[in-house]
C-alpha cells in the first residue's frame, strides 16, 4: 500500500483518519501532530525554507502544527531509516551527556 498515509514520526497507519486533516489532528499511536511540514507533501530537506512551494511562508518547525494553506499530506512520510539513525543519535548523546529533563 504505497498511497496509505503513515504518521511521519512513528509510521503508524493513518487509514482510519478522514481527509482533509486538521490543523488539530493527531496520531493516535504517539501523539504528534499531523499537519506538520514534515507530513506535507511540499516538504524538501534540500530546498529554500525546505519546501517546493515558492509562495508558501516559511514555517520555523517542521515538526508543530501550522497553518499552511499548501498543506497536502504525504504518503511515505514515514522515515524508518532515519527515525532509526535519530534514536541512535539521541541514545549516544544520552549516554554521553545525561538525559534532558522534561
Amino acid at each position: 500500500m504505497a498511497d496509505e498515509l503513515q504518521c511521519w514520526r512513528c509510521g503508524a497507519s493513518l487509514a482510519a483518519l478522514r481527509l482533509p486533516i486538521g490543523r488539530t489532528e493527531e496520531c493516535a499511536a504517539c501523539r504528534s501532530q499531523l499537519h506538520v511540514c514534515r507530513m506535507c507533501r511540499s516538504w524538501d530537506r534540500a530546498r529554500p525554507k525546505q519546501c517546493r512551494e515558492d509562495d508558501a511562508e516559511e514555517v520555523r518547525d517542521k515538526e508543530r502544527a501550522n497553518f499552511c494553506d499548501w498543506f497536502k499530506p504525504r504518503p511515505g512520510a514515514f522515515d524508518a531509516a532515519g527515525a532509526a539513525a535519530e534514536t541512535a543519535a539521541k541514545s549516544r548523546a544520552d549516554s554521553r551527556f545525561g538525559k534532558k529533563k522534561p
